[in-house]
């Protein structure tokens, strides 16, 4: 049967964003693979392109959305809008030492973390309840708890749209750095991520470097840990792996909104990473600084705390605000647009510049 060709037709984005911002677009759904090629010789041709709400020509540039959790969107973006939808789990092969797991890009994040946790694949248990999909994940080399997303990537299978070609990405060649690769630099539109692969250890040992996770109780029984290790009054020898999975649920749950009650993009501002002689003038400044010295000699900061400094915790800019509960959040409490998130934006980044002397940098992209 002949694959049918993706039609891109105007469509109601207000659901597709965890933000909950008003938008219309040309959206067309990507949910077979087989149907790339076809799109991208549409695409090099400038054809598959219908009139979209604000009169787009057929060859108006193309915005990649996943989940739509790390994404800003316009009321009438001038991108058109594949959404992938791509589905499918699989052990895609074994060596003596890893489990090498696939997933279509399509497969939402944390639904395929607890499958890998069902299936005894294990590895990923510091990734849970992360919004968005797996096809997403290593754009924005998502990271939590101590985990980033690269240290349990075996490739990436993407196809370069302009250059109408598939291709296998080992982590070496995603170019990545901290919440960026080379799919996020290289613009919204030219790769197309279609499946992801992790090797995940079948010799299995908890990560517990994040403090708030090695302390949680629920790894430990009555009680809870205490420093780097074990406290003597626990009554579990070692937390499982299904601990460790809903330890980061709940602490997740409890820091952070859910997107389907207030709209949020998670956390909006990266870390920003300075060089140690910035840091250390700015801890003789403030000596309540919260610095974390990294592999390459500079140091990261918390922009949570850095926010916070400057009062913008829990305060609202008309329909948005930074969250009551953790600063580093952007929240939508009702009938904001694209542009109230990038005006709070801009002045959360001028008193934080103002105060401390840091740019904080954006997290989610814009379409627009």
């Amino acid at each position: 049967m002949p694959v049918q060709p993706l039609v891109f037709s105007d469509q109601d984005l207000h659901a597709r964003n965890t933000l909950g911002l008003p938008a219309k677009a040309a959206v067309a759904v990507l949910d077979d693979e087989s149907a790339i090629p076809a799109l991208c010789e549409a695409l090099a041709a400038g054809r598959n392109g219908p009139i979209g709400p604000k009169g787009q020509a057929a060859d108006a540039p193309l915005f990649i959305l996943g989940g739509g959790s790390n994404v800003v969107v316009q009321a009438q973006p001038r991108h058109r809008v594949l959404r992938v939808a791509l589905r499918g789990i699989r052990l895609w092969d074994e060596t003596a030492d890893h489990w090498i797991v696939e997933a279509a890009a399509g497969e939402p994040w944390h639904g395929f973390v607890d499958h890998c946790l069902s299936r005894g694949w294990l590895g990923l248990e510091n990734l849970a309840l992360i919004p968005g999909t797996v096809g997403a994940a290593p754009v924005q080399n998502i990271g939590a708890y101590g985990l980033e997303l690269d240290q349990r990537l075996h490739s990436v299978v993407a196809w370069d749209l302009r250059a109408c070609r598939e291709h296998e990405l080992r982590p070496d060649e995603c170019g990545f750095a901290y919440r960026d690769s080379l799919f996020k630099r290289d613009g919204a539109g030219r790769w197309l991520i279609a499946r992801v692969r992790f090797a995940l250890p079948k010799a299995w040992t908890p990560r517990l470097d994040y403090p708030d996770l090695r302390d949680h109780p629920g790894l430990w029984g009555e009680g809870g840990a205490s420093g780097s290790g074990k406290p003597a009054h626990a009554t579990s020898a070692a937390p499982s792996p299904r601990q460790v999975f809903d330890a980061v649920c709940d602490i997740r749950r409890r820091k952070l909104p859910d997107p389907a009650v207030l709209g949020n993009a998670g956390s909006f501002f990266k870390n920003p990473v300075i060089d140690a002689g910035q840091a250390a003038g700015l801890k003789q400044r403030f000596p309540d600084l919260r610095t974390y010295p990294q592999a390459d000699g500079r140091v990261k900061l918390a922009a949570g705390w850095l926010i916070e400094q400057v009062g913008w915790k829990g305060r609202r800019l008309g329909p948005v605000g930074m969250h009551e509960r953790q600063a580093l959040v952007l929240v939508n409490h009702g009938g904001a647009r694209a542009a109230d998130v990038l005006a709070l934006a801009r002045a959360v980044r001028a008193d934080v510049q103002e105060r401390f002397g840091v740019d904080l940098e954006q997290e989610p992209v814009v379409l627009d």
